[in-house]
């Protein structure tokens, strides 16, 4: 294993009918991250629910354990798939697993941080880890995710769909 800092996540996915012809596609459930720096922000502002783990945590009781902690909620029953490995820009090593569920996202009760803000003022305050959760299609969320997480969304079509698998580097 990487010395480098790793994360692990649960991507929730539901298999959807298109209605014109039936075939089928897939929607997923990310996250907005919470907090001033992504206020206002769309577009590669939205995530895996995912958080870190150290070396001698499992990264699938990690990956549990952060989905409870940013939504507030179990996971869901269900086969987790294997989504694999992806590196971010800033180094971090992400393994995702997919778990098919639908979840109402009016359910979820998001965790918080503390942090200083503004900058220097010495006042502390509390922000939700995520701000909302949205299902988006493959489409929508290959604009809001970062951009090193696209690639799990890929695979998951791969797997679930059939379709081509995706490159690494997708």
């Amino acid at each position: 294993m990487s010395s480098g800092k790793r994360s692990a996540g649960l991507l929730l996915f539901r298999v959807t009918g298109t209605g014109n012809g039936g075939e089928r596609n897939v929607e997923v459930l990310i996250g907005h991250m919470g907090g001033p720096f992504w206020t206002g922000r769309e577009a590669a502002a939205w995530s895996v629910p995912k958080g870190e783990y150290g070396p001698d945590e499992d990264p699938a009781a990690a990956a549990r354990r952060e989905f409870e902690e940013e939504l507030g909620l179990p996971v869901p029953d269900g086969d987790w798939l294997p989504l694999g490995e992806a590196r971010q820009r800033s180094g971090k090593t992400v393994t995702v697993w997919a778990v098919e569920a639908d979840l109402d996202v009016a359910s979820v009760v998001p965790g918080t941080f503390t942090m200083e803000w503004p900058r220097g003022s010495g006042v502390q305050q509390e922000f939700p880890e995520m701000d909302r959760f949205a299902w988006c299609t493959p489409e929508l969320a290959a604009e809001r995710l970062i951009a090193g997480q696209r690639v799990f969304v890929k695979r998951l079509r791969a797997q679930v769909l059939g379709e081509a698998a995706a490159s690494p580097d997708a």
